[in-house]
């Protein structure tokens, strides 16, 4: 999320009247914080900087347009001129909500902004594992030829014979669902508070209980959102629930699974294999059991990262700004 993109779009569509100041904090070179390991946070996730650095940089500013800039209470109360704040993400989970309604600071978001990035990734993260192509590629760099990947009780199933249970169906979800589609898989969706649209009901995708989605699917890809109600809702229960020989998916976040029973679940062979893209504590400990399994595919929570997301999020966030500064309302308030 480079400062320069968002300021470029910004005068584009407010023109060069505006006085703007750029800062660039060191992320994603360096890891977000949370709430809990800062005093003043508490509440807030994923961001980075100091109350003290956020005050500096943004001195008398009405606006603040910013990804990962954390906003407590106390900041705010030594921001008074601050009216806006325009976060270039899903959800506003830098930012302490009740705190900016309390003081009638208006903050948007820009939904969907990585969604197509995550959708495709997942894809990739699927074809990675029930494919072997993790294996093929860990054992050559090692110098082994793994010929016996070609044998028919080893090699990977088709996702044309496969049944794909997609857990939640929201920006991504749906993304998902509709690139599936083209593989030929049998889909189906658990998701308890939308309803599925009426192209991929005319399509055969059905909507199913969770319970439904771990009996049934031989591959299950996570893609809700962490609230109370989905902390931890994929434990050991859950693993031992999922068809045995089943893959495991999750390119959402981390809070939602419990890693150290799907540790388990992929040590004891009742999952072949698993591709996980973010993790309950990040970075990760590097003693972590889970990363030394053959059967995961590992990555950095680098699903959502792709120069159309940065774009998207530069130009929906720079016509929130052109439309607060005209006076019109928000297309995505928070």
């Amino acid at each position: 999320m480079l400062p320069s993109m968002f300021e470029k779009a910004i005068r584009d569509k407010c023109g060069n009247g505006l006085e703007i100041q750029s800062f660039e904090m060191p992320w994603p070179d360096e890891p977000m914080q949370h709430g809990y390991a800062e005093a003043g946070m508490d509440g807030l996730k994923e961001y980075q900087g100091t109350a003290d650095q956020i005050v500096s940089m943004l001195g008398d500013a009405e606006i603040a347009v910013t990804q990962l800039a954390p906003f407590s209470a106390g900041i705010m109360d030594r921001l008074p001129n601050l009216k806006m704040i325009a976060v270039s993400r899903g959800g506003p989970v830098n930012i302490d909500m009740k705190a900016a309604r309390d003081r009638k600071i208006l903050v948007v978001n820009t939904p969907g902004r990585n969604a197509s990035a995550v959708a495709e990734f997942t894809i990739g993260a699927i074809l990675a594992e029930t494919r072997l192509i993790m294996r093929g590629h860990e054992s050559l760099r090692r110098g082994e030829w793994r010929g016996d990947l070609y044998r028919a009780d080893l090699t990977g199933e088709e996702l044309s014979e496969m049944t794909v249970g997609v857990i939640g169906y929201g920006h991504v979800g749906t993304k998902v669902v509709r690139i599936l589609k083209a593989f030929g898989c049998k889909i189906l969706v658990c998701d308890p508070y939308v309803q599925l649209s009426v192209g991929d009901l005319n399509d055969g995708v059905e909507q199913v209980s969770l319970e439904t989605i771990l009996e049934k699917s031989d591959v299950v890809t996570l893609h809700a959102r962490v609230t109370e109600e989905t902390k931890g809702f994929i434990a050991a229960e859950q693993f031992a629930a999922m068809k045995k020989g089943a893959f495991f998916v999750n390119t959402a976040r981390g809070p939602m699974v419990d890693y150290p029973a799907l540790t388990e679940a992929l040590k004891s062979r009742h999952l072949r294999g698993a591709a996980i893209e973010t993790f309950g504590i990040e970075p990760v400990p590097p003693d972590w059991e889970l990363l030394q399994l053959d059967n995961v595919t590992l990555t950095p929570h680098i699903a959502g990262a792709s120069v159309k997301t940065v774009k998207f999020a530069a130009e929906a966030t720079a016509e929130e700004v052109s439309r607060y500064i005209a006076g019109k309302p928000p297309l995505n308030p928070c």
